[in-house]
């Protein structure tokens, strides 16, 4: 059976990774060993910190009602309550957004809720 020799292979691998860790600090973008870790804790935080973006976009949004409502004498509590009472069935993203960019449709919401 012939010797296999895996050079080719060996290199693009460790190319792959240098691929990867581009942008790193100090020898964590060179040094193979010390680039092994960094991907991996990188590749292991970008994993977490997309699920912790959707909890942080909704407290933004949860931030902005109660900021938008207080200008109306209510609670971020009290408005999602008569939200849910008057069937109203608009997401705390679009209704943030409504708050935000269109101030006058937003007035007209918590008009029709009171």
């Amino acid at each position: 059976m012939p010797r296999v020799k895996r050079g080719t292979s060996h290199a693009k691998k460790r190319k792959r990774l240098r691929k990867e860790a581009k942008g790193f600090k100090w020898g964590r973008k060179t040094t193979i060993r010390l680039a092994k870790t960094a991907v991996t804790k990188a590749g292991a935080h970008a994993f977490v910190d997309r699920r912790k973006k959707k909890r942080v976009m909704r407290r933004l949004w949860q931030t902005r009602l109660n900021a938008a409502v207080r200008q109306y004498d209510l609670t971020y509590s009290k408005f999602i309550d008569l939200l849910k009472k008057n069937s109203i069935e608009l997401d705390r993203k679009v209704l943030s957004e409504i708050a935000v960019k269109q101030p006058d449709i937003f007035k007209k919401i918590i008009d029709q809720l009171k």
